[in-house]
Parts: structure tokens; C-alpha cells; sequence
């Protein structure tokens, strides 16, 4: 195994110091382990800006609401290590929740407005304060030139953007595209909670997002789009959803009658066990009136 893991940030700022020695660009790829294809694929993006990567592995105790799933949450360490080697990642940092959160830890990083009080923010009060919290301190710990995040989580990859922007810490964050399954499913972590009958009905958020992307993209009018996908996702057996709406691309805010810009269509639905999320860009074709 080439893979290096380090577990302190001591330890990982060491080996960085070294790559900065030599002059060599450093891109920062954070997950939560539980690791798969589309992890992988974000390694691979942000080779494209950086000469060494680093993957940190952490569960996050702070973005997790009290009756979520931060008990359950895969861990798979070594697997997630293996995998790593393969795709030829120089470096693992899977620091304890004890060395992120020592005794007396007292700060939060909290974003305020648009971008954390609708879609994943309304439904999950809190989690976007616990975002901002490990990611800045990532971002500090490692200081890379870049860092990347998957559009599946495009509300955070919004949110991170702003704080960044924000307390002017110097990082490129780069947005990559979602990466799916052959039937359609956005990969995701979490999709191995589902039992094997709902692993064949997830991909309908899928199909139902794409049929209201065509749609609305041509000018047809939002809500009754909404109530019929609402009524198919229910209908299909999921258990509830969280939301289904379309929002501006940029600010996040609620398109409510046509699109007329860029915007995308977000869901969030229960499944079993499983809370999956997905979205679709929306590119609006010319609307007149």
C-alpha cells in the first residue's frame, strides 16, 4: 500500500509542509467514508488542479440532528483505505472525533440566510452549522489550494462557497458533477440501507427529476409539475419527502411559476431506512413574456 493515513493534524500538516517544500499544489477531497465509485471520481476530478491529494475520513458528530442516523452511519476504514491505494490517493486523514472536538472546544461557524434556511437546512436544523464547522476547520487543518464536493450536495457546496468566500480563506472550491448508477441512482453512502425492493424503486426520483427538468425547461408551469412528481414519488412507495422544489441556481431562491434561468430541481424522499436527495440543473430554453 502506498497510501499514507495519518490520524492527528499535526501529522498531516507535516506531510503537507513537506509537499509545499517541493512546490507541489495540494487538493483536499472530505468525505465520510463509506466510500464508493463516486468518492472515487472526485479523487480523480481533482487531480486535474493539484499534484498530491489528500482524503479526509470523518463522521461528523455536528451535522447530525439528534434522531439521525450518526450512530449507524457506515465506518469501513479499511476498505475505504483500499480503495484509496487503488485510485492512488498519496494521503488518508482519519482523525478521531477527539482529536477534531478536544475538551472545551466552544465555536461554531454559522451561515445565515437563503442558503441554510430552505431545502436540506429546513428539514435538518442545525446541519449546516456542522458543515460549515468541520469543513473550516479542514480547510485550516490542511490548508489546500483546492477542494472538491460533489453537486449531489449541491445546497452544501453552495453554503461552503459563501463561508469561504466570506472569512477569505484561500481555497478553490470546485463543484463535480453527480455521478449515478446504470439505473440512475445518485451514488451515495446511504443507498446501502435500502433493501433490495427499494434499491429498484430509488432510481424513480431519478426518472420522475428528469421528467420535471424537461418540462419546466421549456416553460411549463412549476406547481402543477411538483404536485404530479409529489404524487408519483409517493405512489412509487416511498414513505415521505422532505421537499420537492425548484430554486434558483445561484441564490437558492424559490422559482415559482416559470423557469426562466438557471435553476435546479431539488428532492429529498424516505425510503425504508434511506433519506436520499438528488437534483437536476435546469437550462431554460428562450421564454418570452
Amino acid at each position: 500500500m502506498t497510501l499514507k493515513t495519518v490520524h492527528s493534524v499535526a501529522e498531516l500538516r507535516a506531510v503537507i509542509a513537506q509537499w509545499r517544500a517541493e512546490g507541489l499544489r495540494v487538493g483536499l477531497v472530505p468525505t465520510m467514508g463509506a466510500l464508493h465509485a463516486g468518492h472515487i471520481s472526485l479523487t480523480e476530478h481533482i487531480r486535474n488542479h493539484a499534484d498530491r491529494v489528500v482524503v479526509s475520513i470523518f463522521v461528523n458528530p455536528t451535522q447530525f440532528g439528534p434522531n439521525e442516523d450518526f450512530g449507524a452511519y457506515p465506518r469501513t476504514l479499511p476498505d475505504d483505505q483500499k480503495m484509496l491505494d487503488t485510485a492512488g490517493v498519496e494521503l488518508c486523514f482519519a482523525p478521531s472525533v477527539e482529536e477534531m472536538y478536544p475538551d472545551g472546544f466552544a465555536t461554531r461557524v454559522s451561515v445565515d440566510g437563503s442558503f441554510t434556511n430552505v431545502l436540506c437546512g429546513a428539514a435538518r436544523p442545525g446541519h449546516f452549522d456542522g458543515v460549515a464547522q468541520i469543513v473550516t476547520k479542514l480547510l485550516l487543518q490542511a490548508l489546500p489550494d483546492c477542494a472538491i464536493f460533489g453537486q449531489k450536495d449541491y445546497q452544501q457546496l453552495m453554503v461552503i462557497r459563501r463561508f469561504t468566500t466570506d472569512l477569505n480563506i484561500p481555497v478553490e472550491i470546485i463543484g463535480a458533477p453527480i455521478l449515478r448508477e446504470e439505473d440512475g441512482l445518485a451514488m451515495s453512502s446511504r443507498n446501502r440501507y435500502l433493501t433490495p425492493d427499494e434499491r429498484a424503486l430509488a432510481p424513480t426520483l431519478n426518472r420522475i427529476l428528469g421528467e420535471i427538468t424537461k418540462a419546466s425547461a421549456t416553460g411549463a408551469e412549476i406547481a402543477p409539475l411538483l404536485a404530479k412528481g409529489r404524487e408519483d414519488i409517493l405512489n412509487a412507495g416511498f414513505k415521505s419527502i422532505d421537499y420537492l422544489e425548484i430554486r434558483d441556481a445561484e441564490t437558492l431562491e424559490r422559482v415559482e411559476d416559470r423557469v426562466r434561468k438557471s435553476s435546479r430541481v431539488f428532492v429529498a424522499a424516505h425510503l425504508g431506512k434511506a433519506r436520499l436527495i438528488d437534483n437536476h440543473a435546469i437550462e431554460p430554453a428562450h421564454i418570452t413574456g
